[in-house]
């Protein structure tokens, strides 16, 4: 009865720990898809949590705000709610824009799907925040049909430029045929020649604000189809900013103004400064990108915006001059690298640099000067601010040279004793125990990417100002992405063995009655050496071939800060640091906790009779048999789940016990299936005590061994029982034959 109780505690207990394992499993990985998702694996601790409200970001040391808030933290309202005017209903709509009714064109008509509707929120005179009047669209009218309408644009001009804006309004539709179309149409109400209404032309202002919106890849697509289109337009809307004569047109993407002075002075705006003389005018526009100077010799950054400044006068060419200062802001993540001084060359359609300068800057400013006035831009060039880490930390190095030291000894004992022994785990252990070894080896020498020490500057002018495609200057380092793929497959084929040794500790101790199944080492071999292969060339292969025209694929791969897998600012799906190593490393941890229980319960504490041993020594066996099976199986490396707990305390404390258990992993086995044997006790006695013999004049009795060789060794040893028991303190002539476990049993402790 007292049997049976026992056995269902133990079963009880298997369960329970079985169960709490699966659940740490599960939202370990739960978590770190949800991190990644998200892009919070990178999140700053130091950003101050609720500081920035309604959806706003902290960053370089201030709240960005979303469109419709405005504000230190993003708590002054910035938009117009929802409305309803006639039979029209309008969402919210942030100032300055023009938002689309939620009515749409009927199916059978030219315009289908498009807003019927457009309405304008804006400020008023006194800084209030007030809708505009309803603009009613034409749903028998496209952006196609609009286009051929090009010819009566001076007696249709405002209709014609009122349908061009509703028809745009919605960015999210834009085509590359429709940037094309609108952008002709829109061209042509700035054509002087045309004769459109100063009202038709300030609308226009707003359709070409609406078109920098549209994708990056249409507008591509538009300018390859029709080169001469966007230069048109551009042309245009420089002679309209000098006829406005001091007025200004604001919208959310370009800003058109134009000044005429009564007298000779100097006049600066936005860190532009031009000399004008008496009666002369000055137009400027300032783009919010360049999406409409389509480049071929350079290609900006996808995640910074490169605006255009276009400046332009009245007076003679061959007497102007311009130089510009442009602020150099900080982007979190990138810094910067270079930039060029440039100038849209209507002749080439494209950026050039004949008659601009750059000139040294000061403080944070970047300066410019050109002997003639046109559309001026600062092609700046970023590169990511990558964090190298510190070198490893002392926990880190030290627990590696122990587990290499630990490992080597380990091959060499398992090596040279496998006759005596006659086990048939010395060849699995053997290579867990060298992938193990190699992985530290990779880990400690080659895990930090050597761009750490390159010596970059940061701001390079060049004195003759070439225009060169930096943004696509991509650190290149293949060693690392080597050192990556080699700590990838050394790392799998240790967690593959671990998963091989808990296979076949299950056949020789639960399955005792039957042999290993048939060329056991052979196939063991291929799947521990060949699978992880296998897993770590597709990923490399797929993701080169998914990425083979960017310069930057390597990147797709590994890390820049360290040399392995990269998993931060990727979906889950796109992460190979999920799908080729977290995922076969979960199912590997699983099933070897699994084993490990039913091993566990069935063997290790399951209650032996034949027992002679004190209960004391008994428990310690079985504590250390228990600890030996789940150093080789890898069952620590489930703290590698608990460490994605967002709690700081708890991570780092996590972290420490991680690394604490798993850079010792090494020397943890050497103790428990190396120093444990009665074969290395033994030698290992007579080897101390010839050395002791050897470094004494006088030849000690064998009960007189030196005090301070016995009392080392005690301190050594004394943590260990079953040492102390076999050892008794180094003398071999007392060692007695002890009851230890089964012989099955004995097997696995000892090796």
């Amino acid at each position: 009865m007292a049997s049976s109780c026992a056995c269902d505690l133990r079963m009880l207990v298997a369960v329970v720990y079985g169960l709490l394992t699966t659940v740490v499993l599960g939202l370990g990985i739960w978590r770190v898809v949800v991190q990644i998702n998200e892009g919070t694996s990178t999140s700053s601790s130091t950003d101050p949590i609720g500081f920035c409200q309604n959806s706003g970001t902290f960053q370089n040391g201030r709240c960005i705000c979303p469109e419709e808030w405005i504000g230190l933290r993003c708590t002054i309202i910035n938009f117009c709610e929802n409305s309803t005017h006639i039979n029209f209903t309008f969402p919210r709509i942030p100032v300055g824009r023009y938002g689309s009714s939620m009515e749409k064109c009927e199916k059978e008509t030219p315009n289908a799907g498009n807003p019927k509707a457009t309405r304008l929120c804006n400020f008023t005179d006194k800084g209030e925040i007030k809708l505009q009047e309803v603009v009613i669209g034409n749903c028998s009218v496209n952006l196609g049909t609009l286009e051929m309408q090009i010819d009566d644009i001076s007696n249709k001009s405002d209709s014609i430029s009122r349908d061009a804006q509703v028809l745009t309004s919605d960015t999210n539709k834009l085509t590359p045929n429709n940037i094309t179309a609108a952008t002709r149409v829109v061209g042509q109400i700035f054509n002087t020649s045309r004769n459109a209404t100063l009202q038709a032309k300030e609308v226009a202002v707003t359709t070409v604000s609406q078109l920098l919106e549209a994708s990056e890849e249409s507008f591509r697509i538009a300018a390859a189809a029709a080169d001469a289109t966007f230069t048109t337009l551009v042309d245009q809307m420089k002679n309209y900013s000098l006829s406005l004569e001091n007025k200004s047109v604001v919208t959310p993407n370009v800003v058109v103004e134009s000044v005429k002075f009564s007298s000779e002075k100097r006049m600066g705006s936005t860190g532009v400064r031009f000399t004008v003389q008496k009666g002369n005018s000055c137009g400027f526009i300032i783009y919010q990108n360049s999406k409409l100077f389509q480049s071929k010799i350079f290609t900006p950054h996808p995640d910074f915006t490169q605006r255009v400044i276009s400046g332009a006068t009245d007076q003679d060419k061959n007497d102007q001059s311009v130089r510009m200062a442009f602020r150099n802001q900080s982007i979190e993540g990138f810094k910067f690298h270079s930039f060029a001084c440039v100038y849209w060359s209507f002749s080439v359609n494209d950026w050039a640099t004949n008659g601009c300068f750059a000139e040294e800057g000061t403080g944070n400013f970047l300066r410019c000067s050109c002997n003639h006035t046109t559309n001026f831009a600062v092609l700046m060039s970023f590169k990511k601010d990558y964090k190298y880490p510190e070198p490893l930390n002392t926990l880190s190095m030290v627990g590696c040279a122990l587990s290499i030291t630990g490992l080597i000894l380990t091959i060499i004992f398992q090596i040279v004793t496998r006759k005596f022994r006659k086990t048939s785990v010395t060849w699995v252990l053997v290579s867990l125990c060298m992938s193990m070894l190699i992985f530290n080896l990779l880990f400690v020498f080659g895990i930090e990417n050597s761009n750490k020490n390159s010596k970059d500057t940061d701001t390079p002018v060049s004195s003759n100002n070439e225009i060169s495609n930096l943004n696509n200057n991509v650190p290149r380092n293949p060693a690392c992405t080597v050192m990556a793929a080699l700590l990838h497959y050394f790392l799998l084929v240790t967690f593959t063995w671990t998963g091989l040794s808990a296979t076949q500790l299950y056949f020789l101790l639960i399955r005792t009655m039957k042999p290993l199944p048939r060329r056991f080492i052979l196939y063991a071999s291929l799947i521990g050496w060949g699978i992880p292969a296998i897993v770590v060339a597709m990923t490399v292969g797929i993701i080169f071939l998914k990425n083979r025209n960017d310069t930057k694929w390597e990147l797709y791969y590994r890390e820049e800060e360290i040399c392995w897998l990269a998993g931060r600012e990727k979906g889950a799906m796109e992460s190979p640091l999920v799908w080729s190593f977290i995922l076969p490393v979960t199912i590997i941890l699983i099933s070897n906790v699994v084993l490990f229980i039913i091993i566990t319960v069935k063997v290790l504490w399951k209650n032996n009779q034949n027992l002679t041993s004190t209960k004391k020594i008994s428990s310690l066996k079985k504590v250390l048999s228990t600890l030996s099976i789940a150093v080789v199986f890898g069952i620590t490396w489930i703290l590698a789940y608990l460490m994605l707990i967002e709690n700081a305390d708890f991570m780092l404390f996590f972290s420490y016990i991680f690394c604490l258990f798993n850079t010792t992993q090494g020397l943890q086995i050497f103790i428990l299936h190396t120093v444990r044997t009665r074969i290395f006790q033994s030698e290992a006695a007579k080897v101390l005590k010839s050395l002791s013999s050897a470094t004494r004049p006088v030849k000690w009795p064998p009960s007189a061994t030196p005090l301070r060789l016995r009392v080392r060794m005690y301190n050594m040893l004394r943590s260990w029982p079953i040492l102390n028991e076999h050892f008794r303190l180094l003398e071999p002539s007392i060692i007695t034959e002890e009851t230890t476990l089964s012989e099955t049993d004995q097997a696995n402790t000892s090796n």
